[in-house]
Order: C-alpha cells, then structure tokens, then sequence
C-alpha cells in the first residue's frame, strides 16, 4: 500500500475538509486535525524506523503535504513547521551532530515542535537576532524578545528558537547565535493572542513574548556568527523551510485546478448552451494555470530529491532554494487568481472554497524568504555582491 495514503487516507483527509471552513470562519486552532494526524503517526513520518517513526524521505513528505494542503491549507501548513524542525534534525543527526538526536526522540514520542524564529523587523532572518540571550555560569540560556509567527501556538511543547549572546562584542570568530529547544512547561514566556488575520487562519500563530525563559545547556543545540555562514544548520533550515513551504502552496495550486474543472463543468453558456468547459477562453485559462502548476511540480520534485540525496551545497543552492519557495507562493495566488475568473460570481462570496483558498494563499507573501529577500539573494549570484 502506498504509505502517504496509508496514514492520510481518503476518509481522513474528507474529514479535514470538512472541518476547514469551520475552523477558518471561528478564527480556532485545528485541533481535531492535529489529534487525528497525530494518532495517524503523521507528526512521526520523518523520525527513522529504529527511532519510532515512519522512517519516510523528504521526497514522500513533500507529496503528503501537498495532498494536505489540498484539504486544508491552514492545517498542512500548521503541521509544516514541526516536520521542519524534524527535517533538520534528521539532515543534522545523518551529518553527525548527535545534539538533534533529542528532536527525532521526542517528536517519535509525542511532542509538538513549533519554529520560533521569525522576528519583527528582523530582514536578517538566520543571520542575526533582536532576541537576547543571556548565558548563565551552568550553560543554561535565558531568553528575552518577542518572536512573530509562532505556528501552532496552542499547542507546541516544544519551542524551536534563538537569540543573541547578549556578551557579544562583535569579535571575528564569535558565535553568538545560540539555537535551542524550550520545553512548554517551563516559565518566562506567554502566547500574545493576536493572529485574527486575511488567511491561514487555523494555525494560530500568535507571537511568543520570551521574558527570560531559560533553556538547559543540554537543550542548546548550536552555536553560530552573525550574518552568513556555511553552517550545515543553516542549510537544513534553509532547505527544510523552503522546500516543505513550497509543498503547502504547490498543494493550494492542486486544489484550485481540481475546483476549477469541476466548477466550469457545473456551469453553461446563455449564449451557446454548452458547459463552460467547452469555452475556448475557459479552457486557454485553465490551461494556462495547468502550464504554471505543472511547471512548479517539476522544480519541487526535482529539489526535494536532491536535498533528500545530499547533493554538494554549491553556490547555487540558496538562490535556488529561493526561487522555489517564490515560485511556489506566487504560483498559488496566480493559479487561483485564474480558476477564480473562469469560475463564475458565486465563488467570490466569502463562503466558497475558492474565496479560502485565495486568502490562504496571499500569506506566501509574508513567509522568509519574502521577495525582497529572494531577489537579493538572486542578484548576488547573478551579479556579484554590492
């Protein structure tokens, strides 16, 4: 049996469709999904085997996700950001850094890790924090700022973040940027409840106030400068985020052409009483977003399996990695954009599915790297740097 389908079955991925309106219109966190994903073993698909998981590639990962966003974008991408901190911690642990050994242990065992990252203001993103971190004399890591976009709010037990050694004098060879894992129960930190947001409503990703959370020198995993570096973490972050973000928009595209077809064919011409799926103009449409969609699943496919390979992180890794993620996300918007003009005035009520899908896919816009990002890294390679 065909091991996405095996754990996101057809009954269960009906399920989640159904609930996603819902979810979407109360502005609530997904918390069915989650527990039905869960219980799946969904939450375990990139932990190895011997570890107590799925033991699936990132290539078998990518094609699940897709088929999850397909059902619910909100939920696919909820799950997203804990298959990401698993996906770098698998890359890490098969590089030899047995520090991430504790992700791949916990996640078989149950947690929920969320991506404290993304800051206010910060366009460094991995090269540089506003987060302080304080280091105590036992190695333990206090943590104080805010982090914007915490997926899965509600829920995490564990919080992926870092911050900055706040002892750094700005040395060559310091690394000041310290990287770890903080557990739920611990305190110094609350959820800020501000996420009543466009779209990607059901991830609940409130902003995180860290006011002197302490993480154990057990859970600090890494170390680095500030501003760019050849870090493997880096990478694994870099490659993990992107390519798995990629796959939730990708999956928005897939859903949107298969509306698309069946709407048009609902609908028929006052003027030649055939379906609308016979107008030429519907058709070159629908046929244009096809050409994009399709377009975009090479590229994704095609990165996936390199990442999942090791291939050599050449100098045209991150401009790639890039490219996809701003693919991904504009394809979304524009394949949606284009069954939205085919597909008649009733799908702009609030309620459709189409008008969701819409509004979850502007929230490509906002995820790192965001397009100005994106281009500066492309012309870089292209050109040089400044």
């Amino acid at each position: 049996m065909d091991p996405i389908t095996a754990v996101l079955s057809e009954e269960l991925l009906a399920r989640i469709a159904v609930r996603a309106p819902g979810y979407d219109e109360r502005n609530e966190f997904c918390h069915e999904d989650l527990a039905e994903l869960t219980a799946a073993g969904y939450l375990r698909a990139l932990v190895p085997t011997d570890r107590g998981g799925l033991g699936w590639d990132l290539p078998t990962l990518v094609a699940a996700q897709r088929r999850l966003a397909a059902a619910a974008p909100a939920t696919a991408l909820a799950v997203n950001m804990h298959h990401i901190w698993v996906s770098v911690s698998r890359q890490m642990v098969e590089r030899g850094h047995t520090e991430f050994e504790q992700v791949l242990q916990e996640a078989a065992a149950g947690e929920v890790f969320a991506f404290g990252i993304s800051e206010a203001g910060n366009d460094a993103v991995l090269f540089d924090s506003t987060t302080e971190a304080e280091v105590d004399d036992d190695g333990s890591v206090t943590f104080t700022g805010t982090k914007i976009f915490t997926t899965l709010a509600p829920v995490w037990t564990r919080l992926g973040l870092f911050g900055k050694d706040t002892a750094a004098t700005g040395a060559e060879g310091e690394t000041p940027l310290i990287f770890g894992f903080l557990e739920r129960e611990t305190p110094g930190w609350r959820t800020l409840e501000n996420w009543d947001t466009l779209g990607m409503r059901a991830t609940q990703s409130h902003a995180t106030s860290l006011e002197g959370a302490r993480i154990s020198a057990d859970r600090i995993v890494r170390r680095l400068p500030v501003g760019p570096n050849p870090d493997p973490l880096v990478f694994a972050i870099f490659s993990s985020f992107l390519t798995l973000l990629a796959a939730v928009y990708t999956g928005i595209g897939d859903r949107a052409l298969t509306l698309g077809a069946e709407l048009v064919a609902q609908r028929t011409s006052m003027i030649s009483g055939e379906s609308m799926d016979r107008d030429p103009d519907v058709r070159y449409k629908l046929a244009e977003a096809q050409l994009t969609q399709l377009s975009l699943d090479s590229q994704l496919r095609g990165i996936a399996a390199e990442v999942e390979s090791g291939a050599e992180h050449g100098p045209s890794w991150f401009p790639r990695l890039a490219a996809l993620r701003t693919t991904a996300t504009r394809t979304a918007r524009q394949v949606v954009d284009q069954v939205l003009s085919v597909s008649g005035g009733a799908q702009y009520h609030r309620e459709s599915e189409l008008s969701r899908l819409y509004r979850d896919s502007l929230a490509g816009i906002h995820h790192p790297s965001d397009d100005e990002s994106a281009h500066r890294t492309l012309a870089t390679y292209t050109l040089g740097p400044l």
